[in-house]
């Protein structure tokens, strides 16, 4: 019984974070989706490209139930699962995104928790796996690249939020203030911080 709780709670929050993601992208254009916004050129879209190519590989080779899909190349020093190309839009993304999803979606209602599969990218003895455990790793990548993501929007055009019904008019004055805010205090803590280490030594 536990299994299967764990099993659709697992489940359940790999599907509600594919929205979240997803939902980085909406009003978006093409360039905006794509344009490096870090200094290691961290994007959009290209963080949804890694996402789908994560689940694509994880539920599909580890199991023995390859992807349908022609996959981009995965992990190349060049970085090209992390980045589109100007032959790829942004449907054509988001596409492969919810195609991977369903394909993921079937290993997983498909297989037992305890369904052995192997990572052949992994360290022995790591590369003996089950369900259980690709499901946490794959849930893993995508709440930190959601995460990425969350920031991401931010920085480019101040959009927060998980869910178009949290979503409020942008206060700038209310942002401003409060950003002063955190600011006095951090201003504040460092020369107390530095008082207190020069007691300690």
């Amino acid at each position: 019984m536990i299994d299967e709780f764990a099993k659709d709670h697992l489940h359940g929050r790999l599907r509600w974070d594919r929205k979240a993601l997803l939902r980085k992208l909406d009003g978006l254009s093409e360039y905006d989706a794509r344009r490096p916004l870090t200094a290691t050129g961290t994007n959009l879209l290209g963080l949804v490209k890694h996402v789908a190519t994560v689940e694509a590989r994880y539920f599909g080779e580890v199991f023995d139930r390859p992807s349908p899909e022609r996959l981009p190349r995965w992990q190349d020093s060049n970085g090209s699962d992390l980045w589109a190309t100007e032959d790829e839009t942004l449907d054509q993304i988001t596409g492969f995104y919810r195609r991977t999803g369903e394909h993921s979606d079937a290993t997983i209602n498909e297989l037992p928790l305890d369904a052995p599969g192997l990572v052949p990218w992994w360290p022995e003895p790591d590369a003996d796996t089950n369900l259980f455990a690709i499901m946490v790793h794959v849930l893993g990548e995508s709440i930190r690249h959601a995460g990425h993501a969350d920031i991401l929007r931010e920085g480019l055009d101040g959009r927060t939020g998980l869910r178009a019904e949290y979503e409020k008019q942008i206060d700038e004055e209310a942002r401003a203030a409060y950003c002063a805010k955190i600011e006095q205090a951090a201003r504040s803590a460092a020369p107390i911080t530095a008082e207190r280490l020069s007691h300690v030594t």
